[in-house]
């Protein structure tokens, strides 16, 4: 007998009554600055997924053990950025209303605002984990506010003062870093003080962003804006995993993946690597 071809990440194949995350990708790069090609980040992820193991031995845990759905790509409107971050924000809605957690990947950084507007709309007093090579708080870009490199501005908009804590952070201009002095935590080059925000941050709604270009372009050059620097790709999966197994997580995403600019197939491989750690590390 044929059965239908259901391509969904690697052993995330449960019902949503049954998922405690409940994955979905946001395949968007409308408004990139530099080099496009993030809309095809989900997908990618979602077919290599299956040239790794679904076991950690990092964590001595297995993906084929968890409760984690993957329900596809959404199909955004391109040509309308608010009308696809409806999209998105509707999506998560839809999943927080079910009681589980959405992990959504991207796609372009400016997907995360969709996502956190419904996040912000249940938990009001959510903070924010940052990790990522630029700082992504500028007012706007070429005049436009709706831009990947305003993203976190756009949810300081929302959060306000003392509740973004970012990391990795190494590139921005000179207002970027000076407006961020006031207003949010941040942390340059590594991760160094995670531990101390995480404990600070124990009993209290998190959500967390990873733009996967905080890792040096050496080990991750399938992105479009690569930014030398970074940290490797075990610091990561290291920070990563801490943040999602000790932070009271309500919703995450993973972006900023560009697999065509990367033929050897490594930066999506990490990619996925990055994802199963992280979907390991929240199962309590």
């Amino acid at each position: 007998m044929l059965n239908k071809n259901i391509e969904v990440f690697m052993g995330c194949d449960k019902e949503f009554q049954e998922a405690d995350i409940v994955m979905f990708g946001a395949p968007f790069d409308s408004t990139t600055s530099f080099r496009p090609g993030t809309r095809f980040g989900s997908g990618a992820i979602r077919r290599e997924s299956y040239g790794i193991e679904m076991y950690s031995p990092y964590q001595d845990r297995d993906l084929e053990d968890s409760a984690v759905m993957d329900c596809g790509d959404l199909e955004l409107c391109f040509g309308n950025t608010e009308k696809a971050l409806k999209q998105i924000e509707e999506q998560t809605k839809e999943i927080l209303d079910g009681g589980k957690i959405p992990f959504m990947v991207g796609g372009e950084h400016l997907v995360t605002l969709g996502a956190f507007r419904a996040v912000f709309e249940k938990y009001p007093e959510v903070f924010i984990i940052h990790f990522d090579a630029h700082a992504d708080l500028r007012e706007d870009y070429l005049g436009e506010q709706l831009s990947h490199a305003c993203v976190l501005h756009r949810c300081w908009d929302l959060t306000g003062d003392g509740k973004i804590f970012q990391f990795g952070i190494r590139s921005g201009d000179r207002e970027e870093f000076k407006w961020g002095g006031s207003h949010v935590t941040t942390r340059k080059f590594d991760f160094q003080g995670l531990d101390q925000v995480l404990e600070s941050l124990k009993g209290k709604p998190v959500y967390f962003t990873v733009d996967l270009d905080v890792m040096d372009p050496s080990v991750f050059p399938g992105t479009g804006t690569p930014e030398p620097g970074g940290v490797t790709f075990d610091q990561l999966r290291q920070a990563a995993e801490t943040v999602c197994r000790k932070a009271d997580i309500v919703g995450l995403d993973v972006n900023e993946l560009s697999p065509h600019y990367d033929a050897s197939g490594v930066s999506t491989a990490a990619a996925c690597k990055i994802i199963r750690e992280m979907l390991l590390a929240l199962q309590k």
